[in-house]
């Protein structure tokens, strides 16, 4: 590699960057330039060969501390010669982020021969679905059946994936490895092999009555214990719930989505419910004590002399309880003050002797002045 090849541009960082925006630099670029996207391509596969020589100088603390003081001259006197000097495990954090993107191991890259995929137990897939429920059943849990088709491990070969007295033998293309091995130019890459699919053994006489995958699909049934104060949208985890994995493996998990159905009367907003109720024009000035409904019953609630339309009250802890707790949110009522819309004559009469007593007039009032204001706004308007 050039030795006057500046780390920090091969990167695209300022001098003064943090390891954080090394790293993040890195990644992109090795993304960008690895030979699975770019085959047979030797300037992409340069590049990402200069932004692991950088990256591997530049996240190490005292190397970074030389590169800055000496440049590369000073690293040849810590005895870095280059790419193939390098120790690979500077590179730990990107094997994950690379290594399952391009299915390649960093071993790999730097000559040792890394992991195998050989005999490794997948685990069971985990399931997911939604279960609609009322407000009451989420406001006070429940326990629900629920019918599953999943995978099971096959009853005739116990998971074995071979009929008795079957055996495996060692995968003939891979020779057991599990991966086969490309050498694209100055890289080796590790795929998994196509023939055992990564097992590195091959089953004589595969299992008839699953086909050798070592599972089966079996209708089960799962208890799903619902808590109470579930919310619409909460996800439920059933360890365990899921489908059967490989023999010796661990079984998926099972996940449940809660749907909760809207109500006719409440609505709710996390713990608290919000519910309406009409009262007349009576009850609202003079005070009453209603029969308010709630998820547990009728509560009684107390109506305030003078009372407005659009007033609320509340009555504590008539809401829902907080699923990671004891305490119960509240119940707001919204009064609604309800005009009487028929009256018959009788009833008109003492309403304007109300009126007449409150000082209030019921006639025309407005001067002929007031209302010419109002004919022209109306006629600007249309």
């Amino acid at each position: 590699m050039n030795q006057k090849l500046d780390y920090y541009e091969v990167l695209g960082v300022d001098r003064k960057a943090s390891s954080a925006e090394i790293k993040t630099a890195y990644r992109k670029l090795a993304l960008k330039h690895h030979p699975d996207r770019n085959p047979e391509d030797r300037e992409a596969e340069e590049r990402f060969k200069e932004a692991a020589e950088a990256y591997s100088v530049l996240i190490d603390t005292e190397k970074r501390s030389i590169y800055d003081q000496y440049g590369f001259d000073g690293l040849r006197g810590e005895g870095f010669s280059g790419f193939s000097g390098f120790n690979s495990s500077v590179f730990s954090d990107f094997q994950d982020i690379l290594g399952s993107f391009f299915n390649f191991g960093f071993g790999d890259i730097f000559g040792s021969s890394g992991s195998s995929g050989v005999n490794r137990a997948s685990e069971g897939r985990d399931l997911a679905l939604e279960m609609e429920m009322t407000l009451e059943d989420a406001a006070s849990g429940m326990e629900k059946e629920i019918k599953l088709n999943r995978a099971e491990l096959c009853p005739e070969c116990d998971g074995t994936k071979m009929t008795a007295g079957s055996e495996k033998t060692s995968c003939p293309t891979c020779q057991g490895r599990g991966q086969m091995r490309y050498q694209q130019g100055f890289f080796t890459i590790a795929r998994e092999c196509s023939h055992c699919r990564g097992a590195g053994e091959i089953i004589k006489s595969p299992c008839t009555n699953c086909r050798g995958s070592g599972k089966v699909k079996e209708k089960k049934t799962v208890t799903v214990k619902i808590p109470a104060g579930v919310d619409n949208g909460s996800r439920l985890r059933i360890e365990g719930g899921g489908e059967a994995g490989d023999r010796g493996a661990h079984r998926g998990d099972l996940y449940v989505v809660i749907r909760i159905k809207s109500h006719p009367l409440f609505e709710r907003e996390e713990n608290h419910l919000t519910c309406t109720v009409p009262v007349s024009f009576t009850q609202a000035s003079l005070g009453s004590i209603l029969e308010v409904p709630t998820l547990n019953g009728n509560e009684t609630l107390k109506i305030p002399a003078g009372t407005g339309s659009g007033d609320i009250l509340r009555i504590k802890g008539a809401g829902i309880k907080d699923i990671r707790r004891a305490h119960k949110g509240d119940l707001y009522v919204r009064i609604v003050v309800e005009t009487p819309k028929y009256l018959n004559r009788k009833q008109k009469q003492l309403l304007k002797q109300f009126a007449e007593l409150r000082g209030e007039p019921c006639e025309d009032t407005l001067d002929q002045g007031v209302k010419e204001r109002i004919r022209k706004g109306h006629s600007r308007e249309h």
